[in-house]
């Protein structure tokens, strides 16, 4: 680790095999906490390279505990994280308006680190299970139409690293890898990243793939659609600049989708925005977000995606969805 973390702070990149290495390592309990937080502070000062990425990325889809669902194109709705924009569990409620209209979610989630409220935080709050058991996974798929996959659960080798992360609190690479490691291997993925770089970093490994995917980051900042402005959004099909008006939707304040300061008061948004009951804004970016899901998800247009999430919404399905699961948790 000595000699690799000379090679980093002299700004020399790692290839992909090295970067993979490393991160076996580090699940074989083989460093110390100070090399891991070093290794991990290294690429808070310098850009990741796409090898590395790579590198990181095959090593916890080789270390995971693998989900196989009888399911063969499901979604996962998943943000970077590490945006400090602490807004509500947008894409958390998007998945519910996924899955409400009839579009299968294998959620990949994990408690906040650098924000307030993380999907998994605010999921437990709300009386959701969390399992690596496939049978129970696979009845929540079958009934409710999503099933949560918290991230601990799946990825044990990374327990060496999840009390440093916690203490660190600011985004690190993982955040970066948490939407490339959903052990479920979804087909489809819409993810949100944290700025334009990694946007072209995930663009370059997910081309090399057979999914059919979203990459989104507003350019104010935002790691998903955030409608307080333009969105980039890199497809398998497409590279569009998305502006709220071609959804005829108009452009709203970043104060109207925050989050607030505590599980709770994410948990109590949570549950309005699913009934329906939730501001125009919150409403609308929910849906927004959901539409490019379920487009990503079914190949047709974001216009269409967003005209099932408000039916999804509005009907009630996407709340029936949420309720079928906590009661499946029970």
């Amino acid at each position: 680790m000595k000699q690799l973390l000379n090679r980093l702070i002299n700004q020399e990149s790692i290839t992909s095999k090295e970067a993979k290495h490393v991160l076996v390592n580090i699940s074989e309990g083989k460093y110390n906490q100070s090399q891991i937080a070093s290794f991990l502070t290294v690429y808070m000062m310098r850009s990741i390279t796409t090898e590395e990425l790579r590198g990181f990325r095959d090593a916890l889809l080789a270390l995971c505990i693998p989900v196989k669902l009888d399911q063969e194109n499901t979604i996962d709705l998943c943000g970077t994280g590490g945006d400090g924009k602490d807004t509500f569990n947008i894409s958390t409620l998007s998945s519910f308006v996924t899955a409400g209209a009839g579009v299968h979610v294998t959620k990949h989630g994990n408690y906040g680190v650098s924000s307030a409220c993380g999907s998994s935080n605010v999921m437990e709050y709300l009386g959701i299970k969390f399992t690596n058991d496939t049978d129970f996974l696979q009845r929540c798929i079958d009934k409710a139409g999503i099933c949560v996959l918290h991230a601990p659960l799946f990825h044990p080798a990374m327990k060496n690293v999840a009390p440093i992360r916690q203490e660190l609190g600011v985004k690190t690479f993982f955040n970066m890898l948490g939407p490339m490691v959903n052990p479920a291997f979804p087909k489809s993925q819409m993810v949100g990243v944290f700025n334009l770089e990694l946007l072209r970093l995930y663009s370059y490994l997910y081309q090399d793939s057979d999914k059919n995917y979203a990459i989104v980051h507003a350019l104010d900042g935002y790691d998903e659609i955030s409608l307080t402005g333009k969105t980039k959004v890199v497809s398998n099909t497409s590279e569009v600049l998305f502006d709220p008006c071609y959804l005829g939707l108009p452009q709203i304040q970043p104060s109207e989708i925050f989050g607030g300061n505590s599980v709770k008061m994410a948990a109590e948004i949570f549950k309005s925005v699913i009934r329906n009951e939730g501001t125009e804004a919150q409403t609308n970016v929910v849906c927004a977000n959901a539409g490019l899901a379920i487009a990503t998800a079914k190949q047709i247009s974001h216009q269409e995606g967003y005209e099932l999430a408000k039916a999804s919404l509005a009907s009630g399905k996407a709340q029936q969805s949420l309720e079928t699961l906590i009661a499946l948790s029970k």
